[in-house]
């Protein structure tokens, strides 16, 4: 008989939202800024300090760093219960967590008056045995696309618990 840690009620959860968020409109300064922090002490590129219609954010720009326009979360577990406690399913209640890594895919960039919505979702679940025991891999997917819905990157998380 073989266990697993991943239970039919958190396989049914795949999919689901776990949050998203909305923008303010991007301004130019919201750009400007960020890339003077990004490479400071530097100056950045003159392509982050062009005119309006040309000024485009660098990839790893964040558009809710100092505030959203609008927020909503399901609710929030406790690290060892993951994204099931904040789903309100049991989980496997492992007592180690560890960040797994992240992997980005940009898309189109992002400009001066962009609203930017980010989706983030529970995207998949694995297992595999490890010199401590059964370690469950949990991945989870932020897509952000602006107000004419084109991609403009994805995000996706894996934590690892044991």
């Amino acid at each position: 008989m073989t266990t697993t840690l991943i239970t039919d009620e958190m396989l049914g959860a795949v999919g689901t939202e776990l949050g998203r968020q909305v923008s303010h409109p991007v301004s130019n300064s919201d750009i400007r800024r960020w890339a003077i922090a990004v490479y400071w002490p530097e100056p950045p590129p003159a392509r982050f300090l062009a005119t309006e219609e040309d000024l485009v954010a660098p990839e790893e720009f964040n558009p809710f760093a100092w505030s959203v326009a609008s927020s909503s979360h399901s609710r929030s577990g406790s690290l060892t219960d993951g994204v099931e406690g904040a789903l309100g399913i049991p989980g496997p209640s492992l007592a180690n967590i560890l960040n797994g890594g992240m992997e980005v895919a940009y898309g189109t960039p992002i400009r001066c008056g962009d609203v930017i919505t980010s989706v983030n979702r529970l995207a998949a679940y694995s297992e595999r045995s490890g010199k401590l025991g059964s370690m469950l891999f949990t991945y989870t997917e932020d897509v952000w696309t602006n107000q004419a819905g084109e991609h403009v990157r994805t995000l996706r998380s894996t934590t690892i618990r044991y």
